[in-house]
This record gives structure tokens, C-alpha cells and sequence, in this order.
């Protein structure tokens, strides 16, 4: 048995606060820049991308502290076999020599403090390189929170004209709910066909599914966006819209795309990258010059001076220069690979600017023309309305038909739900347009 309509959006109503009951907490008023920065601290894609940034951040110290002088401080015990003659060359005089000739004397320690320093052109495009990597990371980065800020855009407008297509479902049951009182007062006043009061029914049952399918649709638009705002997406809250920002100018939006975009910047870095390997693999046909200095003992006794006044703390200076000579082609091979890459990071480049001129186009050609359907959207809406109202009024008098009233309540109907549609329509279009200029 069918519920009346009046009682159907009461019951619905409690099934709406019993869903805000269960998640246990009263709820909490959410702008869309709210909704973006706790989407932020639960989303594991922004989090993976912030995480990578502060790791190639981490990467370029570690590649500067590659060109200062690493010191060490080493230590170190060496016993040989003797061989059982005598070594008149050590400096205390003669004393057992070793078995292994690399060997100074049976017994040696070393304490010594060493500093290294290797300069070549390898470790200086290391530098540069993780410069490039920590700028690919930015912008991977940046191109992650937009991302995000895109989902929770889409899904907190989709929330929110979900809200409204509920309060449009309410109207349309109460609407139908009084066109069936109606058709009954004038079926008991004889003034009216039975039929009429069929098809009143007819329409106020569909009313009452529109209405709680508009309800179902809520409680899952709002279970999508809390499971990117919160630990439990349960949780109660309630969508509060921001203003309706005005469409800027095309050539602001051009200039501006250019310099924030940060798909465009990600593909800058990456060519910088790879250019920079080509340096690094060029590179191997160039010496490396290495410095060492080492500061200690190295004898036969651990103690700063030896038996018979001799000095064991000195120190000894290195430097070592490595000429590549041959290596079968495999640096050739490496700086070839290293070219491919390049070749295909500029094509990707360019590939990148054509996109993103036509995304600012298809964007701002969307967005404009979703801006201009609002004020139609608006009046139609209106028309529907005084549509309606006139046409219940000559059913009253008894010069129109059902059919009239019913196509024009289902006319304003659609009109209602067709301007939440091109709202949401022209705020998607509008953070895109924004997203690709970098206002967001």
C-alpha cells in the first residue's frame, strides 16, 4: 500500500537523520577549500608525490656533499708471518721480516686521519641533474594536488546538487501530493473525471520514487567525498557552496597557462634531465682527478714515537689522474642511449604545449558556453513556475485538461533539475579552466 505523500517525505526525512545519526557526531559545515585540505592529508597519490618531492630534495644534498673533501678517520692492525730472516732496513734497525713482501713489518698499525677529494665533470652534472629531478618532483607534485583538487571539486559540486536535486524532489512530491487533493476535491464536487484522479496518483507515486532515489543519491555522494575528507566517511557533515566566480579573460587565461602550468613545467624538467645525462655520459671520455691526504701513524708500534726516537706521526699526500683510454665502445653506447632519451623528452615537450592549447580552448570554450546556458537555465525555470501556476489555475476553472497540468509540473521539474545539472556543469568547467592557469 502506497504511503500519502506527505507522510512518505516525513518517513524519508528520518531515514535522512538516522544516516547523520549513525556516524556519531553533529554535523560539521564544509567549504570547498576545507574539503580540499583534508582531502589532502588522506589521499595516497598527493601523499606518494610529497613524498617523492622531499626524497629528490634529499638527493641534491647528497650530490653537493659529493663535490666537498670526505674525511675519514682509519684504523687498523696487520699481522704477517715472518720469515725467519731479519730486515736491517725498518726504522728501528733490524727486526723480523715478513712473509708477504706488500707487507712493511710483521706487526703494523695504522691510525690516520684521510681526506679525499675526486674532481671531474661527472660529479659536477650530478649537481645539476638532481637540480633538474627536485624541478620534475615539483612539479609531479603540483600536477598530484591538482589532481586532487579536481576529484574533490567534482565530487563536492556532485554532493551539493544532490542536496538540491533532493530539495527539487520535495517540492515536485508536495506539488503532486496538492494537484491529487485537488483532482479529488473536484472528482467530490463532481467537476472532475476519476480519471483525473488516476493520473494525479499516477504521478505523485513517481514523485515519491523520484524523491527517494534523490535521497539514496545523496547518502552516496556523500559517502564518496567523505572517504577522501575523513577516517570514517560516515561522518556526518553538511556542503556549504562558495560564490560563482566570473569567467576571466582569454588573454589572461593564455598568459597565465604558460607560466603556472604545471604539466608544462614537469615536461621542461624532464628535458633538462635528459639533456643532462647526455653531459654525464660524455663525460667518461674525460679524466677524473683525485686528491688524497692522509694524516697518522703507520709503523710498528702504536704510539706517536718509536723506540730510539723515531717518529711515527707524519703524513703523505696523492693525487691520481685516470685518462680513459678504451672501454670497447660502451661510453659511445652510453651517450647514444642517453641522446634517445633526450630526442623523445623533446618530443614529449612539444607534445605537452600542443595539449595544453587545446585543453585552453575545449576549457574556456566550455566553460563559457555553460556560463551563457545559466541565465537561460534561470528563466526557464521561471517560465516553468508561471507555467505551472496558470495552467493549475485554468484546471481549477475548468479549462484545461490533466495532461496539461501533469506535462507542465513535469516540465518544471526537469527545468529545476536541469539548472543544478548546468550549475555544476559551469563550476567543473570553470576549476578546470583554472587548474590549467594555475589559480588553483
Amino acid at each position: 500500500m502506497r504511503l500519502p505523500s506527505i507522510t512518505f517525505i516525513a518517513f524519508a526525512l528520518l531515514l535522512d537523520a538516522a544516516f547523520a545519526q549513525q556516524a556519531g557526531t553533529a554535523p560539521t559545515s564544509i567549504t570547498l577549500e576545507q574539503a580540499i585540505a583534508l582531502a589532502r592529508a588522506n589521499e595516497p597519490n598527493f601523499a606518494a608525490a610529497a613524498a617523492n618531492k622531499r626524497v629528490t630534495a634529499l638527493d641534491h644534498s647528497i650530490a653537493q656533499a659529493a663535490l666537498l673533501p670526505g674525511i675519514s678517520y682509519h684504523n687498523q692492525v696487520l699481522y704477517t708471518q715472518p720469515n725467519g730472516a731479519l730486515n736491517g732496513g725498518g726504522p728501528v734497525g733490524s727486526q723480523a721480516a715478513p712473509r708477504f713482501i706488500a707487507n712493511n713489518a710483521v706487526r703494523e698499525y695504522a691510525s690516520q686521519g684521510v681526506v679525499t677529494e675526486t674532481f671531474g665533470v661527472q660529479q659536477l652534472t650530478a649537481v645539476s641533474r638532481t637540480t633538474a629531478a627536485d624541478a620534475v618532483a615539483a612539479a609531479e607534485l603540483e600536477i598530484a594536488r591538482r589532481g586532487l583538487v579536481a576529484t574533490v571539486t567534482s565530487l563536492f559540486y556532485q554532493s551539493l546538487a544532490a542536496d538540491r536535486k533532493v530539495e527539487v524532489g520535495r517540492g515536485a512530491a508536495l506539488e503532486a501530493a496538492s494537484f491529487t487533493q485537488l483532482t479529488q476535491q473536484r472528482e467530490s464536487a463532481r467537476e472532475g473525471a476519476h480519471a483525473d484522479v488516476v493520473k494525479a496518483q499516477l504521478l505523485q507515486q513517481q514523485r515519491d520514487r523520484d524523491l527517494a532515489d534523490a535521497l539514496l543519491e545523496v547518502q552516496k555522494s556523500h559517502l564518496d567525498l567523505g572517504v577522501l575528507l575523513f577516517p570514517d566517511p560516515r561522518a556526518a557533515y553538511t556542503l556549504v557552496p562558495g560564490p560563482v566566480v566570473p569567467l576571466p579573460d582569454r588573454a589572461d587565461v593564455d598568459a597565465t597557462a604558460m607560466k603556472l602550468n604545471p604539466e608544462l613545467h614537469q615536461a621542461l624538467a624532464s628535458l633538462r634531465v635528459s639533456s643532462l645525462d647526455v653531459t654525464a655520459a660524455r663525460a667518461a671520455y674525460l679524466p677524473d682527478l683525485a686528491l688524497n691526504f692522509t694524516y697518522g701513524i703507520d709503523a710498528v708500534q702504536f704510539a706517536v714515537n718509536g723506540r730510539e726516537g723515531v717518529k711515527n706521526l707524519g703524513y703523505s699526500a696523492g693525487a691520481t689522474l685516470d685518462i680513459p683510454i678504451w672501454d670497447w665502445l660502451s661510453t659511445q653506447h652510453r651517450v647514444r642511449q642517453t641522446e634517445i632519451l633526450r630526442d623523445a623528452a623533446h618530443t614529449a615537450l612539444t607534445a605537452t604545449q600542443r595539449r595544453l592549447i587545446a585543453q585552453l580552448d575545449e576549457s574556456y570554450a566550455e566553460a563559457g558556453t555553460s556560463r551563457d546556458q545559466l541565465h537561460s537555465l534561470d528563466q526557464s525555470v521561471q517560465t516553468a513556475a508561471e507555467s505551472l501556476r496558470l495552467t493549475r489555475l485554468r484546471y481549477t476553472a475548468g479549462e484545461s485538461t490533466v495532461l496539461e497540468v501533469v506535462d507542465a509540473e513535469n516540465s518544471l521539474t526537469a527545468a529545476e533539475i536541469a539548472h543544478e545539472d548546468g550549475t555544476i556543469r559551469y563550476q567543473l568547467a570553470l576549476t578546470n579552466l583554472q587548474l590549467l592557469t594555475g589559480a588553483i
